[in-house]
């Protein structure tokens, strides 16, 4: 008795993965704006959903808005240019750029639907709107790359998965090893297909590229000596990415 429920448990557990699997295949679809193929279960709908309900929450980590409509004013004219001259104000994205109060964490992201963020520790370490540009076409590149949504999506398959092999077998922890390892893998692509995207918007919409290897630059230096190997990181090394950078100004401005 206990040998065939172990085999139904495997063929229960085999059933799920070959679902997971299936249902991944089916969700493949080509960036409309990247031409990269991705596993996207969102539509932008959707993701301009999620971006807008979790907006306020990621403010208030980071202390609220920046008290300084100047300051302000200067982000949306930036990132209001790097939209205006690029695919990305042919996407149906609501594009909304906050400056934070947070003045220790320099930082910038953006949520999926294009809610953009900066810090203003990593705002009053830039020297010139060149940078601030850089920075905002990076994560105007997030959100055109559907990063988040890509990885809602791996994160649900790789759920399926643990769920089959722990119904299979006691192999939960090593399914779900692996679905850490892809999206951390997948994470560092993600910084340089942004940073390429980047890179793009900046000539686009007349700003020198080379100030993104100066914010590259900044980061190291904000990392200090100690900062983690690249193999323990979800960013690449800033010494690969300003490699990178290089290689896209040469590569965009033949265009």
């Amino acid at each position: 008795m206990r040998t065939k429920n172990f085999k139904v448990r495997i063929l229960i557990g085999l059933a799920i993965v070959a679902f997971a699997f299936l249902r991944k295949c089916s969700q493949q679809e080509e960036n409309p704006y990247t031409g990269r193929t991705q596993t996207i279960t969102l539509s932008p709908e959707q993701e301009i959903a999620i971006g807008l309900q979790s907006a306020p929450q990621m403010a208030q980590q980071h202390g609220g808005l920046y008290a300084n409509q100047n300051y302000q004013d200067l982000v949306d004219k930036v990132g209001g240019k790097l939209v205006n001259n690029s695919v990305a104000k042919q996407t149906p994205y609501e594009y909304d750029f906050h400056l934070l109060a947070d003045e220790k964490t320099i930082n910038a992201f953006a949520l999926p639907g294009g809610q953009v963020f900066i810090t203003y520790a990593l705002f009053s370490q830039l020297e010139n709107e060149d940078q601030l540009a850089g920075v905002l076409g990076h994560e105007i590149g997030h959100v055109l790359g559907k990063h988040s949504n890509e990885r809602i999506s791996e994160a649900n398959f790789w759920e399926t998965i643990t769920m089959g092999a722990s119904v299979g077998a006691d192999l939960g922890g090593f399914a779900q090893s692996i679905g850490q390892n892809t999206l951390l893998s997948n994470g560092r692509d993600d910084e340089l297909e942004s940073d390429d995207l980047g890179v793009k918007f900046m000539i686009e919409a007349g700003y020198n590229p080379e100030e993104m290897i100066d914010v590259m630059e900044i980061l190291k230096a904000a990392a200090g000596p100690n900062r983690a190997p690249e193999m323990q990181s979800t960013h690449p090394d800033p010494e690969n990415r300003i490699e990178h950078i290089r290689e896209a100004i040469e590569k965009y401005e033949k265009d």
